[in-house]
């Protein structure tokens, strides 16, 4: 008699189950909340020590799930729609030709040096999350990627660490993002860019673990292709080896077309405040070009556009349902009881412990709310008045706040970047998670220590 494999479930029964557990935590759960100071027309501060209980509240409906989905894709409405217009995009560039042109150019000059790709990757993916602040806008070099590793004799599991890590270890020691560190810091009430310096030989530090445990993987499945922890799936058809396809005038016309929108984009984001509505104008006025200068056509470019867009349909769903969560959370009222439960301990502890605790209490966080600035204005008003009460500098809780919220973006299903990234390059959820938990276990451990040093430095 054969014996039944357990196997884990599709990610959206995965993040829909997760929906579930939401609701009956607000049932189990105090409804309470904290007084809010409004920062803007989207943003608040939480004001600590306001913590009080919702006896009269509301409980959710049992229907409440299924209203709370339609809310998931409202309140993810600008990710979702980006990333079909991404995906529009870089249907009409595959159907230029010029990426499996650039791919060969690339495997002819990298060939002989593989390696060069996972170092340059990581580090340019880093730095831009470590300085911009960029996340959503690495959906774009998904397709790229994958083709390329799997082309150098990788695997789609490389390409998304390549990628994830990178992204990972940029929001985890930020060197200057706006998006987390200074909010956090201007929060905290220090000054804004401060502790650079201690920052950037953490950023060194956790990049050189990435790129040990990204290099160990890819070597060893380029040894032995069955190692791979995707060798049973199905490869996609697009990941072919396009190393003989020359690399024409007009394959270049359309490369300098997609390097000046991306360098418009780091631009945007930088100088302009763009988000979301301005990335996809960018990308919209990029579709129309590459199909006028590649000639395609009208009709071929709406096409192209359409098909590109539609592959791209389970990551806009996946998107949608993660999103739900909080929104269970939010319409529960038990978002301010968590964050009550969990940081009160914290004032029982040593500087130390309470450091390494702030990062614990941040690192879970995130899974309800892996908005990075959300998670800021949500945590940073209780744990930096929290700081000051046990011996821990304020920069210390920013900190802690960065590496709770950064490293945690990669292994949260919660995360839309994280979720959009893996359904794009076909990586089941669950093989992620044994790939990526080794690293994590080396980012709580160092990043303990790292805390824990910061204490005794007086870190400011």
């Amino acid at each position: 008699m054969s014996k039944s494999r357990f196997r884990v479930p599709h990610t959206l029964v995965l993040i829909f189950g997760m929906i579930l557990a939401a609701q009956v935590l607000t049932y189990v759960l105090p409804q309470g909340e904290f007084e809010h100071v409004a920062i803007d027309e989207h943003r608040y501060k939480i004001v600590p020590g306001t913590y009080e209980t919702l006896d009269e509240a509301q409980k959710l409906a049992p229907w409440a799930t299924l209203t709370a989905i339609p809310k998931g894709f409202e309140g993810a409405q600008g990710i979702i729609f980006f990333v079909f217009i991404i995906g529009g995009a870089f249907g009409v560039f595959r159907a230029t030709g010029a990426a499996d042109a650039l791919i060969g150019s690339l495997l002819r000059r990298f060939g002989n040096r593989p390696s060069l790709l996972i170092v340059g990757g990581l580090l340019v993916f880093s730095f831009g999350s470590s300085t911009i602040g960029m996340a959503e806008e690495y959906l774009p070099f998904v397709p790229m990627l994958l083709a390329l590793c799997v082309a150098l004799g990788y695997d789609s599991m490389t390409a998304v660490g390549i990628l994830c890590i990178g992204y990972g270890t940029g929001y985890g020691v930020a060197i200057m993002n706006p998006f987390t560190l200074i909010i956090a810091q201007n929060i905290s009430g220090i000054e804004e860019t401060s502790g650079m310096g201690y920052r950037l030989v953490l950023w060194a530090v956790f990049l050189a673990i990435g790129l040990h445990h990204v290099l160990r993987y890819a070597n060893k499945v380029k040894k032995d292709p069955s190692k791979s922890l995707v060798a049973d799936l199905e490869p996609d058809a697009t990941h072919k080896n396009p190393e003989q396809i020359p690399l024409t005038g007009v394959h270049i016309v359309v490369l300098a077309a997609v390097g000046l929108a991306l360098a418009g984009l780091i631009w945007g984001l930088k100088t302009m405040d763009w988000y979301l509505v301005e990335m996809g104008a960018l990308f919209v006025g990029l579709a129309l070009i590459l199909g006028l200068v590649s000639r395609l056509g009208v009709d071929r470019t709406a096409r192209e556009f359409c098909s590109g867009a539609a592959e791209l349909t389970t990551t806009a769903l996946l998107i949608g349902f993660a999103r739900t969560i909080q929104v269970v959370l939010d319409d529960g009222r038990i978002i301010d009881t968590i964050i009550h439960g969990i940081a009160g301990p914290l004032q029982s502890v040593g500087a130390h412990a309470a450091a390494v605790g702030m990062f614990a209490v941040q690192s879970v966080f995130n899974l309800f709310v892996p908005s990075g600035s959300g998670q800021a204005y949500i945590t940073m008003p209780l744990m930096a008045p929290l700081s000051d009460l046990v011996g821990v500098s304020r920069q210390v809780a920013v900190l802690a706040y960065q590496f709770g919220d950064g490293f945690t973006n990669i292994l949260v299903p919660t995360n839309a970047v994280l979720i959009g990234i893996l359904t794009m390059a076909k990586v089941p959820y669950e093989r992620w998670l044994r790939f990526i938990l080794p690293f994590m276990i080396k980012v709580w451990i160092v990043g303990a220590l790292a805390l824990v040093v910061a204490v005794m430095i007086g870190y400011e």
